[in-house]
This record gives C-alpha cells, sequence and structure tokens, in this order.
C-alpha cells in the first residue's frame, strides 16, 4: 500500500488557454447545467420517491428492466470526469427510485431483475456499476453489490450456476434464478414489423422459410415452440455479460470468491469453441454438452450467431468477460477469448459495397454511412450464421478492436486496429457528429488522433459533442410525449423515450481525458489508462477549471497534458494509473521554466515567479527538462493558478490487483 503520494508543482504559464481546453471546460458546464431540464421534463412532480420517472405503469410480461436504469446510464460516468455532485447526487436518486418504481410494476425481486436476458440486463447495470465507481465507499451499494453477484455464485438460493458444469442453467435468469423457456404466457412467436429485420430465428422448421411465413398463427406457434424449447434451458455465451456482477463486487470489497468464479466460468467458456469452425459456440446444454438441445449445432442459442445479433452481441459479451478476467487477475492471456473471435471472424470478411438494405443494424455505422455511398466498398464480415451458411454482412466496428487493446497494449492488438484501417476504405480523421444509445461510434478519429495523424481532433470533437447536447436539449423543449398514457402496442417503443432525450454524453471526455476507448454498453467496466481525482475535494474526477488531454499513447506509456484555466485558484490533480488503479507509473518526464531561481524538485518561489513573467512578456521561455523515476499507482500534480504541465508517463500494465 502506498504511504505518500509523489507531487510535481506545475508553474509553465499559460501564454493563451489552449482551445481544446477552453472548449473541453465549455462541454463539462453545459452538461452540468443539462441535467435541469431533463429532471424536470421527465420527473414525476411532488412524490415521496424523489426521481420517478413519469410512466403510464405497464410493462408487458417478461420485459426487461433496463430501459428505465438507462434514463440515467452515463450519469455516474460524468461525475467521473468532473461533473458537478449534483450530477451523483441526482444518479443516486434517480437509481433507488428506479428500483422503487420497478418493484412497483412487478419486474424486480430483491431489488433485482427477476428474470430476462444478460445482454439487456448488462445495459441496465451500467448505472449501477458507474455509482459503485463514483460511491465505492457507500454501504448501501456495498450491500446491493454483494446480492447481486452471489446470485449467480454457487450455491447461492437463486440456483443460477451449476457448478458442477460451469455453466448459468438459464438463457434467461435474474434474482429468482433461472427463467426457464422463452414466452411469457402465450407460446407463439408472432410477426411483428420491427422484428423483421432480424428474420428467422431457426430456418429448419418445415414450412418456415422467410419472416413472413410467420403472419400465419400456425406457424408462428410452431416457431414459437421451438424458441422455448431451444432458447429455454442451458447456458449461452451473452450471459458472459453476468460476469460483470461478480467483477464490481470484488472491486468494492475484495472478495476473492468474484474473482475465483470470473476466472472460473471465463475459462468454461473459453473451452466452448466449435471444433469445424474455431468460433466460440453460442449455446451449450444442461449438462455442458455444445448444442445439446438445438441437434448438436454450436448456433442458435438466445442471442446467439444466428438470431437476433451474431456477431455483434456475441463480440460484446466476450470481450466484457474477457476484459474482467484479465483485469482481476492481471493475466492477459484471458483476452485469448475475444481476440481468436475477432480474428476469426476477421479472416471470413471481405471488401464489399455498403449494402444498407440487407444490414440487420444500419444505425451502427453513423460515421461510416456519412463518408461512403451504397456502390463504395469496405471491409465487411457476416455478422450471423444459419443452416443456409453466413449472412449479414456489416462493417466491423471499432469497438472492441478498442477496448482489447486499451486492456492489453499489446502490439498484436494495436496491428488488428491497423490492419482495418488499412481495408476500411473512409477518413478515420473525420468526426461526424451523432449520439448513439451507445453514446460511442468515434474510435476512428480518436485512434488517428494518439496516432499523431489527426491534429485537430480535440477541438472537432469536443464541438461536435457540444452541439449534440444542445440538440438534446432542442428536443427535450419540443417534446411534448404523453409518457402517462401509453397504448399497449407501444410501450416497447416508449419505453425507450427518456434515453433518446438524455443530454449527458460521455465519449469525448473518455477518449481525450483518459485516453480510453467508450466503454461497452452491455455491461461493460471502464477501462482506461488513467483516472484523475481531486485532491482538495477529495472526490473523484478532474477538479473545477482544469482541463486535460491525452495526446500520445503507446504500450510504453502515455503523455497527457492539464491546464489549470483559474486565474486564482491552485488546483491539485491526482493520476491514478489505471481506472481501477491496476497499472503503474515508472516514471515521469516533465518540463518547467529554466530561470535563475529554478528550484528542481521544489514549490516556486517569488523570484521564480517574476522570472518567468518576465520570460512570458519578451516571447520567450527557457524549459528545463526533469525525469523523475517511480513506483506508484498515484502522482499528485499541483497547478498554480493559469498554469500547464505536460507529463509523459512510463507505465506498466496490470502491475496491482484492482480496487
Amino acid at each position: 500500500m502506498e504511504t505518500t503520494i509523489e507531487t510535481i508543482f506545475s508553474s509553465m504559464p499559460l501564454t493563451a488557454p489552449p482551445t481544446w481546453a477552453l472548449v473541453e471546460r465549455a462541454l463539462i458546464q453545459l452538461m452540468n447545467d443539462a441535467i435541469a431540464p431533463y429532471l424536470a421534463k421527465y420527473l414525476v412532480k411532488d412524490t415521496a420517491n424523489e426521481g420517478t420517472l413519469i410512466w403510464c405503469g405497464k410493462l408487458h410480461p417478461g420485459d426487461s428492466a433496463d430501459d428505465f436504469f438507462e434514463a440515467y446510464v452515463n450519469w455516474p460516468l460524468f461525475y467521473l470526469l468532473g461533473g458537478d455532485e449534483v450530477v451523483l447526487s441526482a444518479s443516486l436518486r434517480g437509481f433507488e427510485a428506479v428500483l422503487q418504481q420497478l418493484n412497483d410494476l412487478g419486474a424486480l425481486y430483491q431489488e433485482y431483475e427477476r428474470g430476462s436476458d444478460q445482454f439487456h440486463q448488462g445495459e441496465g447495470n451500467l448505472l449501477f456499476y458507474g455509482l459503485c465507481m463514483a460511491d465505492p465507499q457507500h454501504p448501501r451499494l456495498q450491500e446491493l453489490a454483494r446480492r447481486y453477484a452471489d446470485f449467480f455464485l454457487a450455491d447461492a438460493p437463486a440456483d443460477n450456476y451449476d457448478a458442477a458444469h460451469q455453466l448459468i442453467r438459464a438463457p434467461r435468469n435474474g434474482s429468482q434464478g433461472p427463467r426457464w423457456g422463452y414466452f411469457e404466457g402465450n407460446v407463439s412467436y408472432d410477426w411483428r414489423f420491427d422484428m423483421a429485420v432480424y428474420g428467422l430465428p431457426y430456418h429448419d422448421l418445415p414450412g418456415i422459410t422467410t419472416y413472413a411465413d410467420l403472419r400465419d398463427p400456425d406457424k408462428a406457434r410452431r416457431m414459437g415452440a421451438a424458441m422455448q424449447e431451444r432458447m429455454g434451458r442451458g447456458d449461452v455465451a451473452t450471459n458472459l455479460i453476468a460476469t460483470s456482477l461478480a467483477t464490481n463486487a470484488f472491486l468494492l470489497m475484495g472478495d476473492p470468491r468474484y474473482r475465483a468464479w470470473v476466472t472460473e466460468y471465463v475459462s468454461a467458456w473459453a473451452a466452448r469453441r466449435d471444433a469445424a469452425t474455431g468460433l466460440l459456440a453460442d449455446n451449450v446444454g444442461p449438462t455442458g454438452r455444445i448444442g445439446e438441445l438445438i441437434g448438436n449445432k454450436w448456433y442458435g442459442g438466445l442471442y446467439g450467431w444466428t438470431w437476433p445479433h451474431g456477431y455483434y452481441n456475441l463480440s460484446i459479451a466476450a470481450a466484457v468477460a474477457a476484459t474482467n478476467a484479465a483485469v482481476l487477475t492481471g493475466d492477459a492471456h484471458h483476452l485469448d477469448l475475444i481476440r481468436t473471435l475477432v480474428d476469426a471472424m476477421l479472416a471470413r470478411g471481405e471488401q464489399r459495397p455498403l449494402d444498407l438494405a440487407h444490414m440487420s443494424l444500419p444505425h451502427h455505422f453513423r460515421g461510416i454511412t456519412a463518408q461512403l455511398s451504397a456502390n463504395d466498398k469496405t471491409f465487411q464480415i457476416p455478422y450471423r450464421y444459419s443452416d443456409q451458411g453466413w449472412f449479414d454482412w456489416q462493417p466491423v466496428p471499432l469497438t472492441v478492436p478498442s477496448t482489447i487493446w486499451s486492456v492489453s497494449h499489446a502490439a498484436k492488438d494495436m496491428e488488428r486496429i491497423e490492419w482495418l484501417h488499412a481495408r476500411s476504405g473512409y477518413d478515420w480523421s473525420t468526426v461526424v457528429p451523432f449520439h448513439t444509445k451507445e453514446d460511442a461510434g468515434h474510435e476512428e478519429p480518436g485512434l488517428a488522433y494518439l496516432a499523431g495523424n489527426n491534429p485537430t481532433y480535440p477541438e472537432t470533437m469536443l464541438a461536435a459533442s457540444i452541439s449534440q447536447v444542445y440538440e438534446r436539449l432542442q428536443q427535450i423543449r419540443d417534446d411534448h410525449e404523453d409518457l402517462t398514457s401509453v397504448p399497449d402496442d407501444q410501450i416497447d417503443s416508449k419505453v425507450h423515450h427518456w434515453q433518446l432525450m438524455n443530454p449527458i454524453t460521455t465519449e469525448a471526455l473518455v477518449q481525450l481525458t483518459l485516453g480510453a476507448p467508450q466503454l461497452l454498453y452491455n455491461g461493460g467496466l471502464l477501462h482506461a489508462p488513467l483516472r484523475y481525482f481531486d485532491g482538495v475535494q477529495h472526490r473523484p474526477g478532474l477538479p473545477r477549471e482544469v482541463a486535460a488531454l491525452v495526446t500520445q499513447q503507446d504500450a510504453a506509456g502515455l503523455t497527457v497534458q492539464l491546464v489549470n484555466l483559474s486565474a486564482t485558484a491552485e488546483r491539485e490533480v491526482i493520476i491514478q494509473a489505471g481506472a481501477m488503479g491496476e497499472h503503474a507509473f515508472t516514471s515521469v518526464k516533465y518540463a518547467v521554466p529554466q530561470t535563475p531561481a529554478t528550484m528542481e524538485l521544489g514549490y516556486p518561489g517569488v523570484a521564480q515567479h517574476l522570472a518567468q513573467l518576465s520570460g512570458r512578456a519578451n516571447g520567450k521561455q527557457d524549459v528545463q527538462w526533469l525525469t523523475r523515476d517511480l513506483n506508484t499507482q498515484h502522482l499528485a500534480v499541483r497547478l498554480l493558478p493559469g498554469t500547464q504541465i505536460t507529463l509523459t508517463l512510463a507505465m506498466k500494465w496490470q502491475q496491482h490487483s484492482p480496487s
């Protein structure tokens, strides 16, 4: 354990505030102001349960509860980056209010989801994980973290986990254990317009060859019966997302049971590769055999290779679990679970024209489709597989490859990104303004910037984020939706209304201040080389009026600039090596003004400060470079008013148990 934190004093005067620093602080302030109109529009007034969302009071049987939590999904993360205290307090109130609201709707048991798929549970849990990182000593959050994780451990009353076969016993699971079957009530997969893009879950039922066939009630019932049997028992790869519950509990309390379970479960799935294809199977039966309920097929499980999203959700689930295991154990070999999956799919890819009409997820590629026409080719892979072979060709998002590299910092993981760049066919430096549900999608220009090929990215991306906040605020002002009265056939769409209006966007701040990709939306935890704390206020995030920018990053470490824009106040930033303190700083190099009174490591005196001002007035500022060896997880930087500092930090990755 560290007993002292080494301190560096910043005294390099600002000749002019950098544009990126001014825009970064403007974005933070804008979002601090933006939560008030959002809350005023969408919260029930005069309620004892402050934070309750305006809603009609109905849910369909078996619906996941994630959409309610997603109303506040990235607010704790914004607080962690430097948002005001009011952001954290509103997030906590909102979380508790949603728990009560969902309990009243019958969706929860013991304050957790009764039973649904992990793809959606992971989305809803992001709010909770963010709160735990923002306020890790909160006894209520610790108690819930332990309870939630214990639902999935062996010998837990919920009975979700079969330790003998190392599997979660059903594709839908939760606080009441396995939720057997796929349907609640009527077993029939009826035709729906919004599901048509995903096609058929199975292609081996006689007489059912197209999704339109499900307009026939008899065929819909037969498809429903197949789904009830094949997707109702056994384990599916998407359940790997549940590892974040145990990882979060370990980070808070350090109980080795949680690390052991994550390691065991991830290792079990790593062994579940189909012998013929080398791909991760998407299903195992109750005895742990691949394809046990689906005719010995490695595909066909719930949220698997065939339906509805294929590579999209499987790669996210594998990446979430692999990064959790790698950080918990310090063993990067756990990343092979996701590396082998990605590489196997890249080997199946090819250059193809964009065909949005035949993509199941065309809205995920806004940055690409804004630059390429339908006849332009870009590298694509087939996302899905059925009895008829591979289909659903789409581009490869950078979310998963960049997440792998952000944890490993291995050359082979950067080479994969560069390989994709060479085959992309579009400009990686272009910033297209948009704000998706995942609050991501700008990985390409961010990576180009870190590689030194996109120098204007910070200002451009921050400005794009500001534009998106203003756009959301205008949508809130123009919104006249009556959420107190929603027809039954519109519940599935209207329950997303709050998250579509959420004015908080964190992607730019995560990229630029932490040097990291946005976390994976389906239950991913924050993986970043840095994290900041306010040394005076004793809270996470950048201090007021301080801006940060990671300008370079490679396997050896990174370079970060810190700017104190205050004219009168000194600030103290504590930099942590890793979002979870898992890394180590081994040295720091930085510049100080070269004056006769330079004190190599000490606090500047009056004579030194006057000499600095004189040098700045004369348009010249000689500097002296200092290097200090370190062996620490934390480094304190004292920033005088109106000063800046650039730190080149050498780092060793995965050196400490995370917390």
